[in-house]
């Protein structure tokens, strides 16, 4: 017995298949937990995605629509259908992160347009408008343009892409680590650079506020983490082999809550740094190449290009290690109350309890 064809729409199949193959190919490069606010959703995150958008779901919602599909290697994954949805840059959006605290917070992203845009949280959470209409009519509140370098004859190099952010609301300033080799210190209130950071020899993936020493810490393809004093702009310290042939570039670090201790992601290895002494205590081995780091008080998470969560204490003791579903992780978030969601190549998300079990597995569906 065949199938009735007669309302067959190659169209519309087509188009399904366009989407359904966009989806798994997507990749979350970035998560991030809203900070506690008296809004609707207390337990909200943000997706930052491959197709530059940014996608609130709620934990809440998301644990009750997985009930029926679990955890288990090679099963379906569940679609997730985001709450909010905007289309944040024209290319991938790369990180996210807020800047403030509970009602007043501002929601903000980079991407490989160069450029880092802002949203009230609460408006962007609250919100009652449909996803479409958020994607065309929601202007951001704030936006920064990193600066083109002027060439020959006048002619303006290709806009750098943001590839990291740090915030500092102390200080009112946000500050992004750059294609062009180079970290910027803006000014929220004016929308102005503030200082440029130059030194690195290649371009940054990531930075760090260290706000109780008035610095920043960047890390470079060059193979190098720096740490710069943001009252003058100068390098006061290099971390790491400047000899190009052995060079691993720095792709991760994270400050731990008192600002003493620092660890770097450096291809396969974490190096952990006390600040105070300037001295690496440890280097602990990974199997895979590191992509995120970070404290959870006296441990330190990591991800990489492999699908495992691992922890371990500052003396480099494996304490545990979860499988997660994307194949390649590239961020780690973690909650106030212990959870931690991961997010990675084929548009997935694990959102993991303080116990190491998978509260819910999904992907993120787009625009």
């Amino acid at each position: 017995m065949y199938g009735d064809a007669t309302n067959w729409n190659e169209d519309e199949y087509r188009e399904s298949i366009l989407k359904e193959r966009e989806i798994q190919t997507r990749t979350v490069f970035r998560t991030a937990w809203a900070p506690p606010a008296r809004i609707s959703n207390p337990d909200a995150f943000v997706v930052a995605s491959s197709d530059g958008t940014l996608a609130f779901h709620s934990l809440k919602s998301l644990v009750s629509q997985s009930a029926s599909f679990g955890y288990s290697k090679g099963q379906d994954v569940m679609v997730a259908e985001p709450e909010r949805v905007v289309r944040a840059h024209d290319g991938p959006a790369y990180d996210v992160k807020f800047y403030g605290e509970e009602e007043d917070a501002l929601l903000l992203s980079c991407g490989d347009d160069g450029r880092v845009r802002g949203w009230k949280w609460r408006e962007f959470a609250e919100s009652e408008m449909s996803l479409h209409f958020q994607e065309n009519h929601v202007k951001p509140l704030l936006e920064l343009t990193n600066p083109q370098h002027k060439g020959p004859w006048g002619a303006l190099s290709p806009m750098p892409e943001i590839n990291a952010m740090s915030v500092d609301p102390q200080s009112g300033s946000v500050f992004t680590a750059a294609g062009d080799s180079c970290a910027y210190c803006w000014d929220v209130e004016s929308g102005k650079i503030k200082m440029t950071f130059k030194g690195h020899s290649d371009y940054l993936h990531t930075v760090v506020s260290r706000s109780s020493a008035s610095q920043i810490l960047t890390g470079s393809e060059d193979g190098t983490a720096r740490i710069w004093d943001c009252k003058t702009g100068k390098c006061v310290k290099v971390i790491g082999s400047q000899d190009k042939k052995s060079r691993l570039r720095v792709s991760s670090m994270a400050l731990d809550g008192s600002e003493s201790w620092l660890v770097c992601g450096q291809g396969k290895n974490l190096a952990l740094w006390n600040l105070p002494a300037s001295e690496c205590v440890s280097t602990i081995s990974i199997p895979a190449h590191v992509q995120d780091v970070m404290f959870d008080e006296k441990q330190i998470l990591t991800v990489g290009a492999e699908p495992v969560l691992r922890r371990f204490d500052l003396n480099g003791a494996l304490l545990s290690q979860i499988p997660c579903a994307p194949c390649s992780v590239f961020s780690i978030s973690l909650h106030p109350a212990g959870v931690v969601a991961v997010g990675g190549y084929g548009g997935l998300v694990d959102v993991i309890s303080q116990f190491g079990s998978h509260l819910c597995t999904f992907r993120s569906s787009s625009l």
